[in-house]
């Protein structure tokens, strides 16, 4: 398994571990169960791509407080109230419920619970932070990869894109994560040896200008580098004169396996790098862009008709540039009470929540297979045939119950979803927004909730 998650147990806000410290001190032990969900779409998004639930399971598994964790907080000001009893409890706790989730690379839409976790409150309270940031992070880069992706192969011709972001992400750790999620989201390699090593992502790299710089020539580096990396040779062409560095790169290495301009006029460029490469008999050598790059700039560069095959991207895409965060939330939506489930709701204005534990039926076209609309139902009601529920149970008693998908498998299997949605939703300017839909049902359940809570205000 990928990134295992050991020691995890403090990744997360104080305001968990002492919301836990007083259900403990005032006998709230009780299950509960809280979804993941976002309630808006970033701007300029028009779907995600689920991702993280891999780390999201590791972390479950391996939630355990170490000795030195319980003795921090033991000394923190905030629990000088709070008896030996809790600490006890806390180095005794694992984590010991159900979790249902959707497989991550499904495109999924605001509202849409990502995953549903029911434990004893303690456990399903302090796993909020932890599983907020891994699941939206990974879902946040994932889906701008795919947009990405989608660019590149504007035209129907398929182009390379590689992440190149871990030295803009925000921490080595990120950068990793990044790696991942862009290759959930479509690229077929990454730059970071480390998501190579640990979870076997493709890596793939050039070299730097320094590299160019550090010798007499230009020639004389390509000489150098293509003289150990032969037919591996990307070589960097834009340090002096990209045209002139071109020429020199054919001199020097003639049985490379591409170029790389990373400045200037590349959609013009490119082209004149095309026909020095294709006249020198070099027509299966590549020629691949970097530098600042997102999905409208490749969408320019494309409609533009630049020659180019591949792209190597990083700052924007690890960072999500153009919607930096996402909006998720984790909310209780029923609590255990004297054997019976009792439903909960939020009525704050703009934040309200449904009440009780949902699934998502997700509806599509029998003749194509292309998805048509989902509709937001109470888990309690029955999927209809035509539909296909999306979560699905991963973890039971604590333990995992479900298989995990390879990496590989995720990769292809979000391909093969986002190919099921239909092109006005997913264009990268203006799209249709999905048709996502309330059950009657849980509207009346809302309603009888929404009733209930002001009878007891009363």
């Amino acid at each position: 398994m990928g990134l295992t998650q050991h020691g995890r147990a403090l990744s997360t806000d104080l305001y968990e571990l002492t919301m836990a410290a007083a259900y403990f001190e005032l006998g709230l032990t009780e299950r509960a169960a809280f979804e993941l969900f976002v309630r808006e779409m970033p701007r300029h998004r028009s779907y995600l791509v689920c991702a993280g639930l891999e780390q999201a399971v590791s972390y479950l598994q391996n939630l355990r407080f170490s000795g030195e964790q319980i003795g921090y907080l033991r000394q923190l000001p905030v629990f000088k109230r709070i008896g030996g009893e809790f600490f006890d409890y806390l180095g005794d706790l694992s984590f010991t419920g159900k979790l249902e989730a959707v497989a991550e690379g499904t495109p999924l839409f605001a509202g849409e619970p990502f995953l549903r976790v029911e434990a004893p409150i303690i456990e399903s309270q302090i796993v909020e932070t932890f599983l907020l940031s891994m699941v939206t992070y990974q879902t946040l880069v994932a889906s701008k990869a795919a947009r990405v992706v989608q660019a590149a192969c504007l035209d129907g011709k398929e182009r390379a894109v590689m992440d190149f972001g871990s030295r803009r992400a925000h921490g080595p750790d990120a950068g990793t994560l990044a790696a991942r999620a862009s290759y959930i989201g479509g690229c077929v390699a990454t730059s970071n040896a480390e998501a190579g090593r640990r979870m076997g992502i493709p890596v793939s790299g050039t070299e730097a200008h320094s590299f160019i710089m550090a010798f007499d020539s230009e020639e004389e580096a390509f000489r150098g580098y293509y003289r150990l990396y032969g037919d591996q040779s990307v070589l960097l062409i834009d340090t002096y004169d990209v045209l002139e560095g071109a020429k020199r790169a054919i001199r020097a290495a003639p049985g490379m396996r591409g170029v790389r301009i990373d400045s200037g006029d590349v959609t013009e460029l490119s082209k004149q790098v095309r026909r020095l490469l294709d006249e020198a008999g070099l027509e299966n050598v590549t020629i691949v862009a970097s530098g600042d790059l997102d999905e409208y700039a490749i969408e320019k560069l494309i409609k533009d008709g630049a020659a180019l095959d591949g792209f190597g991207v990083g700052t924007r895409m690890v960072t999500s540039e153009d919607a930096p965060f996402l909006g998720g939330v984790y909310k209780l939506v029923s609590i255990e009470k004297d054997g019976r489930w009792e439903p909960c709701i939020k009525l704050s204005p703009d934040k309200a929540t449904y009440p009780g534990p949902k699934q998502v039926h997700r509806y599509s076209d029998a003749a194509t297979g292309m998805l048509t609309r989902d509709v937001i139902a109470g888990a309690e009601e029955q999927c209809p045939r035509e539909a296909e529920a999306l979560l699905n149970t991963i973890m039971l008693d604590g333990a995992p119950v479900a298989d995990m998908r390879s990496l590989e498998q995720i990769r292809q299997y979000a391909a093969r979803q986002l190919h099921r949605l239909p092109e006005k939703h997913r264009r990268l300017s203006s799209p249709e927004p999905y048709p996502v839909e309330i059950s009657p049902a849980l509207r009346d359940k809302f309603a009888s909730a929404a009733r209930e809570l002001e009878r007891k205000k009363l």
